[in-house]
């Protein structure tokens, strides 16, 4: 999606309350991020919205420095993914996987993820904690059948189950990801990861096909948005 140099693109400075707006998303979609928010991206801040020659995709600067892209996706509207600048600054804020050894040059070219890099014995897909998925079923319902009874005690427990999140000691992070949702990619014997994207293919799904692709157009180390010039 970025293997081209993306050059000097216009800037739009956004109006507060878009600005408001997209920040509320960027924590709604990624919770743990919600104890750095006034450091990386303070409420009276000046967003910039940078317009890529990428289609669907709109890139927000603060201050020079990337933040996250905004895609829009044919099945699941608009995502919010995080540059991987901010991911290498609070690493422990984003969902995970980890790719193998082998998977790494192919991952680097931009090549699509697929399985048998996560699934081998260098990968690494989640491992739910016991009752995880249970306790996300049943939150699932509540928010159905009462969508509008959204008091502070039942914002309490959403916080309480994000708090729960994370990855083990060997790499495993603590729920299944969903098809649809945006994920940092881990790499076997790196410290700091090497690309984000959107699963075309849930965690759990992966698990039981071991084959198929698993991220198809992300954002990688070294790629046009990595290189990009935004000072």
């Amino acid at each position: 999606m970025f293997k081209k140099d993306l050059g000097t693109a216009p800037r739009q400075k956004l109006k507060s309350s878009i600005q408001r707006s997209l920040r509320n998303s960027l924590l709604d979609t990624y919770p743990l991020l919600q104890p750095y928010a006034d450091d990386f991206f303070p409420k009276k801040a000046s967003l910039e919205q940078v317009r890529v020659p990428v289609d669907r995709v709109n890139v927000y600067v603060l201050d020079g420095q990337p933040l996250f892209y905004q895609q829009d996706t044919a099945h699941h509207g608009l995502v919010i993914v995080p540059h991987l600048k901010l991911v290498h600054r609070y690493p422990d804020a984003f969902p995970t996987i980890r790719i193998d050894r082998g998977a790494i040059r192919f991952v680097l070219s931009g090549a699509t993820l697929m399985a048998p890099g996560l699934t081998s014995k260098g990968g690494r897909l989640p491992i739910p904690k016991e009752g995880s998925e249970a306790q996300e079923e049943e939150e699932t319902s509540e928010e159905e059948s009462e969508e509008e009874d959204k008091n502070g005690e039942e914002q309490g427990e959403k916080k309480q189950k994000v708090s729960n999140e994370g990855v083990d000691e060997d790499g495993h992070w603590s729920r299944e990801l969903k098809k649809g949702e945006p994920v940092v990619v881990m790499a076997e014997g790196k410290e700091e990861a090497c690309a984000v994207g959107i699963l075309v293919m849930g965690t759990k799904e992966v698990k039981e096909k071991g084959k198929g692709p698993v991220i198809e157009e992300g954002h990688y180390l070294g790629d046009g948005l990595w290189r990009m010039h935004l000072d």
